[in-house]
């Protein structure tokens, strides 16, 4: 059972950064994709971005594209996300997800196995 936690959600004025983390519990995470989805009240829970396991490929969507980065640090079990140039329209509960063992990394909710509780991100205009 994998476990993940995230952090570093807050209230940010337009314009602003925050950096989410998101560390897993499960052994296999050097192999695994992980993916950045966030779901606005409302709405559908959107992806985000993705990270896959051995070649440092990453995909983003259109929406954060060149204002997102996501990483990840296997020697710590670890996701990050850095958000700049925050809008108010990227105010959302972001969650991290876990694929799974060797597989590719998925733009779609049902390519993830394991789901953190998500952090609160607000953006202020």
């Amino acid at each position: 059972q994998v476990q993940l936690v995230e952090s570093g959600g807050g209230l940010v004025q337009a314009g602003g950064s925050l950096r989410l983390s998101c560390t897993s519990s499960g052994r296999t995470f050097n192999y695994s994709p992980m993916g950045w989805f966030r779901q606005a009240p409302g709405k559908e829970r959107e992806f985000v971005a993705a990270h896959d396991w051995k070649g440092g490929s990453t995909t983003y969507a259109d929406s954060v594209k060149g204002r997102f980065t996501i990483s990840r640090d296997n020697a710590k079990n670890t996701l990050s996300l850095q958000m700049s140039s925050l809008k108010p329209e990227d105010t959302a509960l972001y969650y991290c997800a876990q694929g799974g063992f060797l597989k590719i990394p998925g733009i779609q909710a049902r390519d993830y196995d394991s789901w953190g509780q998500g952090t609160q991100v607000t953006v202020s205009s």
